[in-house]
């Protein structure tokens, strides 16, 4: 299959290229999985959901950390995410990551949206948070399912939700110290949390050195115990009057 003929997201490695990991084409259409992960969609006429969704819609299964879409590239493809997620990011020229938002099964991506719209490059990178399984558009389909009324109003709905959640970002990023950027970042991730600190320091758009010397500040002050890759929640009233601005700096 020639890569440079699909428009589709693609992985950021050549030898991982979406193309090797996508299902056979020859293999019994699933419309009806995608207009349940997507009622927008209903309504649609025989020949719009024949055409759009059951012909030229592409089924990729996506490796967990695989890139899905790369900063700077052409919008190649809408990706709908039918299982897994897609996370969000750009990365400094200094080489730190912000994670802006997470595509989950039932969402679309606000940069792909506008790539598709306005068209030029994307503003930022996907990747794969885990084994993940996405349905690919082409601009041309993307174009003509605008049409349908009800996935238009979908796809601008979702362009408001997101930038609600980014002003959010940045207003954390401008006015909340790392201090409560993290604790409030731990709260959302239960009790146990398996990850690394580097992993928590990309998330959160900083350094790991810093993130493990909070984190160190936090379990001297018996809100969490550390270990290899792991990271237990002991206070969770603690860690939120540090997430709040009243106790932003009473963690010592």
């Amino acid at each position: 299959m020639d890569n440079a003929a699909i428009a589709c997201p693609r992985c950021g490695d050549a030898d991982r290229s979406l193309s090797s990991t996508a299902m056979s084409h020859s293999a019994k259409p699933r419309v009806a999985e995608i207009v349940a992960r997507y009622p927008c969609l209903e309504g649609l006429g025989p020949e719009e959901m024949a055409g759009c969704l059951e012909h030229e819609a592409q089924w990729y299964e996506v490796p967990a950390h695989s890139t899905v879409f790369r900063e700077g590239d052409a919008c190649r493809g809408f990706p709908l995410v039918m299982s897994g997620a897609i996370r969000v990011s750009r990365r400094s020229p200094a080489g730190r990551t912000v994670e802006l938002y997470r595509v989950l099964p039932g969402e679309v991506c606000l940069f792909s949206a506008n790539g598709m719209i306005a068209g030029g490059t994307m503003a930022a990178t996907g990747e794969a948070v885990s084994a993940s399984l996405v349905v690919s558009l082409a601009p041309a389909t993307f174009e003509r399912l605008t049409g349908h009324a009800p996935f238009r109003r979908f796809v601008f709905e979702v362009f408001g939700q997101r930038l609600a959640e980014l002003i959010t970002l940045v207003d954390s990023l401008a006015f909340q110290s790392l201090d409560q950027r993290l604790a409030g970042f731990l709260l959302g991730q239960g009790r146990v949390l398996q990850t690394t600190h580097q992993r928590i320091a990309s998330e959160l758009g900083t350094v790991r050195e810093i993130v493990t010397r909070i984190l160190n500040r936090f379990e001297d002050a018996g809100l969490l115990q550390l270990g290899r890759e792991r990271i237990e929640i002991l206070d969770s009233r603690g860690l939120r009057l540090v997430a709040s601005s009243e106790g932003a700096s009473g963690c010592p």
